[in-house]
């Protein structure tokens, strides 16, 4: 079985109690998670978790693919 775990944080775009560069915006990580009968294993663990990787993780999948 195969479970997505997607924990995520959203500001309404017209909460007053948010601060205004906050408003309207969301954040969401997700995992995808493969159990079996003896654990569990994270199939999204390898993924970046940041802007900076991301980026980087774009970057060498667009080389990649220029290559191919």
């Amino acid at each position: 079985m195969v479970l997505t775990v997607e924990p995520g944080l959203y500001f309404h775009a017209h909460d007053a109690m948010v601060p205004p560069e906050l408003r309207g915006l969301g954040v969401r990580i997700e995992d995808d998670l493969l159990i079996t009968s003896t654990g569990y294993e994270n199939l999204s663990g390898e993924l970046p978790l940041d802007a900076a990787g991301l980026e980087q993780w774009m970057a060498r999948a667009m080389n990649q693919a220029v290559r191919a």
